[in-house]
């Protein structure tokens, strides 16, 4: 490393943001990055470790300690071409990853880790800028040709990847929009989309072929596009939201998180809702789910002016610190307080709703209990939880949303056309070359490993392309 002693002395310094009576009146992204030299310091702190654990703790394996040090000494020309080595798209996981790459990095044992998100979206930044970043199509083209279905992360790098390897690629999507989570579920503050839209016309302009508003299963069979391609890659996500079955679910005002988030999006690219607009405003909300996607209502149902926003989450509060069992270089379960938590939230742990209550068919109140959690079950890993007697209360509720997570892909014609065999978690089940049970066609991202990162589904793309590549090429 250029700078030995860096990490000891230089301090972390990470992106400021607007202040937040600032942000919440508008929905552009709000961090402000840090001057060019105050990067290169921030790359000194990456120490000669020896063992990169970030490395490893990274789904797709960037070099990381190469890129830090490149920056440190300002060659930001070759630390682009380092990061592109394997990440496809780093504007995006320098956006929305949660980095569990500081969380293995090595200074995180006791100090505070290497800010590599924050280096990696600034390379990828400098690269776009200074134009770097320019169509490379394939000298020649290798005659196959591959269909992937769903334009979210996965689908787009596994795009990218075979685009690369000179076969011809039409990516398929439901929707109006290219990019699904990327473009329709992750709030414009997090990620405006105008970064994926720059993605997708670079994929474009180097051949990559977009259909929108085509729906596999009813728009198009998947057994008339194996008769059209020589592979398919399923790639629509894992989007059966997971429902709250209890009584009063059926009132008006209560929603899935991605029916929210998907619809303010939309409105920001300039959709109606003739009056169906699901909003926020001058509402108590309340949001069930502890997880990225319940921060992003959070964050959405703030700037559309709620009047209160409360947060639900079924666990226990986790502790501050990494706890004995859960060492250096494990994902540290600790309690983290995103942005859109600090924007005016309550958060209340340990809690479970038990019913809604409403009038005129609209919710009103929400009912819910508190919950006591045993010592852990040495089998499961799971702490049995019991209600607390007598510590019933009632919330006012006049908006709910959702957001417990998903359970894998909707089980639509898209699978059950031609008996697409499904895993134990009711996703797509796949051999160790990533296809199906039917020839040809293969999967990828959440739709096979079930809800995960951006930054997983990249790693899933990737790999299920190299099994595609290998197979057509025989």
């Amino acid at each position: 490393m250029g700078e030995v002693k860096g990490f000891i002395k230089y301090k972390k310094n990470d992106f400021n943001k607007q202040k937040v009576e600032d942000r919440i009146n508008h929905w552009d992204e709000f961090t402000i990055p840090l001057v060019e030299e105050e990067l290169r310091i921030q790359g000194a702190r990456c120490m000669d470790c020896g063992i990169p654990f970030c490395q490893s703790g990274c789904p797709i394996s960037n070099i990381i300690p190469d890129w830090n040090d490149l920056v440190y000494k300002g060659n930001w020309q070759e630390a682009y071409k380092r990061l592109k080595r394997t990440n496809n798209f780093p504007e995006f996981t320098g956006r929305v990853c949660p980095a569990p790459c500081e969380n293995s990095c090595t200074l995180a044992i006791n100090k505070d880790a290497v800010t590599i998100k924050n280096i990696e979206v600034s390379i990828i930044e400098k690269a776009f800028n200074e134009g770097w970043i320019n169509s490379e199509l394939p000298n020649v083209r290798s005659g196959k040709k591959i269909a992937i279905v769903g334009s979210g992360p996965a689908g787009l790098a596994c795009a990218d990847e075979l685009n690369k390897n000179s076969h011809s690629v039409t990516v398929f999507e439901k929707n109006e929009f290219i990019g699904g989570l990327l473009t329709l579920g992750i709030p414009n503050f997090k990620l405006d989309k105008k970064i994926v839209q720059r993605r997708v016309e670079l994929m474009k302009s180097e051949g990559v072929e977009f259909k929108t508003n085509v729906e596999i299963g009813k728009d198009i069979l998947l057994s008339e596009l194996l008769d059209k391609f020589d592979a398919i890659v399923l790639a629509g996500g894992a989007e059966k939201p997971r429902d709250l079955p209890i009584e009063g679910r059926n009132l008006n005002g209560i929603y899935y998180a991605m029916e929210y988030l998907t619809q303010q999006n939309r409105t920001n690219m300039g959709q109606t809702f003739n009056g169906n607009r699901i909003t926020a405003k001058d509402k108590n909300v309340v949001v069930i789910g502890g997880g990225d996607t319940g921060s992003d209502c959070i964050g959405t149902a703030i700037r559309q002016g709620a009047k209160s926003v409360m947060n639900l989450e079924l666990l226990a509060q986790p502790p501050a610190e990494r706890s004995e069992d859960n060492p250096w270089p494990q994902w540290a379960l600790i309690e983290r307080k995103s942005t859109s938590h600090e924007e005016g939230c309550d958060r209340i742990y340990s809690v479970m709703t038990k019913k809604f209550t409403g009038e005129n068919g609209n919710v009103k109140k929400l009912h819910a209990i508190k919950l006591q959690f045993g010592e852990k079950d040495p089998r499961t890993g799971r702490k049995p939880m019991s209600e607390i007697i007598g510590s019933d209360f009632t919330l006012d509720a006049d908006l709910v949303l959702l957001a417990m997570g998903f359970t894998g892909p909707v089980k639509n014609k898209l699978i059950s056309e031609l008996d697409i065999d499904l895993d134990e978690r009711s996703n797509v089940k796949t051999d160790e070359n990533r296809m199906t049970n039917i020839p040809g066609i293969f999967a990828a991202g959440d739709m096979r490993r079930g809800q995960s990162l951006v930054v997983w589904a990249i790693n899933e793309g990737r790999t299920t392309a190299q099994h595609v590549h290998k197979y057509i090429s025989v």
